[in-house]
């Protein structure tokens, strides 16, 4: 029996979407789990230090380690609507002087690197677990602070001010869901043995989506706020038909991701794309996706000769959930996706 060392984060869409592969209600293909349950900073901080086979990333650490892990198309958090909201301990305060402080959720968080994106060279940054962030806003111990998960719902309840909606900021400048997670395997791992876990973690969303209620204990269990009607809105909103497979505009919105990150100097130019893993396909092997991503960027010259009419891909955002209904609210409102084909 092969051994999979997994980790998942605590939030909400997690607990929810993993309550049936962590309670064995779904069949686990021959597979011995070994789940942690943690923090998003320290399950990237451990993937970089190669503890897991297979692991929920910030898809800014997944960036960063392309070369040898490739993003199963099951288990992500993407959409419309979704982003990281840079709140303010008071309102009206802008981020723009390098005496002030802004907390983040941790070095390698998408969160991070949004903030990172948009408000360059502002203020000070300072990375904590992002259940210290709202506290540290309310007791004055920091200007801003990029907050994600269950507080995303309850800011307002804190007296906090909004600086900007990042996720908003994202989808109007590139007109595609924002990809904040996803879950990564080895690329070294065998193939089957990635399939497999793929399959299972489909089961598990399949199961959670058809029974919601089923996994409140589970949810209960690691939430930050246990009121059950935060916890499900926190579901509705992460968890999509993105999070059951990624699909092509999933794929899309990744390589978009890439090309930002690169711009922005956020990863370097020759790192290799997010690869997503198709089950009837072998996952590329690691030198050769470096050595093939480094060649696409050397030469870039032929996009030029594209009209640039034709850089825009249409692609209609998929409908809501049939088992969760109503939950990609903003999804028709998103029907381009302004990347290279």
């Amino acid at each position: 029996m092969t051994v999979v060392r997994m980790g998942i984060s605590t939030c909400p869409n997690d607990t929810f979407a993993f309550h049936a592969l962590l309670n064995r209600k779904v069949d686990w293909r021959g597979l011995q789990f070994e789940v942690s349950l943690l923090d998003i900073q320290e399950l990237n901080d451990r993937l970089f230090a190669g503890q897991f086979d297979v692991a929920k990333a910030s898809f800014h650490a997944a960036l960063l380690l392309a070369d040898r892990t490739i993003v199963l198309p099951s288990g992500s958090a993407l959409g419309f609507g979704v982003g990281p909201l840079l709140l303010s301990a008071r309102d009206g305060m802008r981020p723009e002087d390098m005496s002030q402080v802004t907390l983040c959720p941790g070095q390698h968080t998408t969160a991070a690197m949004l903030f990172q994106m948009f408000w360059p060279q502002t203020t000070q940054i300072r990375h904590v677990v992002f259940s210290e962030i709202m506290p540290a806003l309310q007791a004055g111990e920091a200007d801003f602070g990029v907050c994600i998960h269950e507080g995303r719902f309850t800011w307002q309840q804190h007296g906090l001010g909004m600086v900007e909606d990042l996720g908003t900021r994202w989808e109007t400048e590139t007109g595609c869901p924002l990809p904040l997670g996803g879950l990564i395997a080895q690329r070294s791992l065998p193939t089957n043995i990635i399939a497999a876990v793929q399959s299972v973690v489909h089961d598990s969303l399949q199961f959670a989506l058809q029974n919601p209620e089923s996994a409140l204990p589970t949810m209960r269990q690691y939430a930050q706020e246990f009121d059950d009607d935060v916890l499900m809105k926190h579901v509705e909103l992460y968890v999509n038909d993105w999070t059951l497979d990624l699909g092509h505009v999933g794929s899309q919105a990744l390589r978009t991701l890439s090309d930002r990150a690169r711009s922005a100097g956020m990863v370097p130019n020759a790192a290799p794309a997010l690869d997503v893993f198709s089950p009837g396909e072998p996952p590329l092997h690691s030198w050769f996706a470096q050595t093939f991503s480094r060649w696409v960027n050397s030469s870039r010259w032929w996009l030029e000769a594209v009209p640039s009419g034709s850089s825009q891909c249409r692609h209609q955002a998929p409908p809501c959930s049939a088992a969760r209904q109503a939950l990609c609210r903003t999804a028709t409102l998103h029907s381009e996706c302004s990347i290279k084909s």
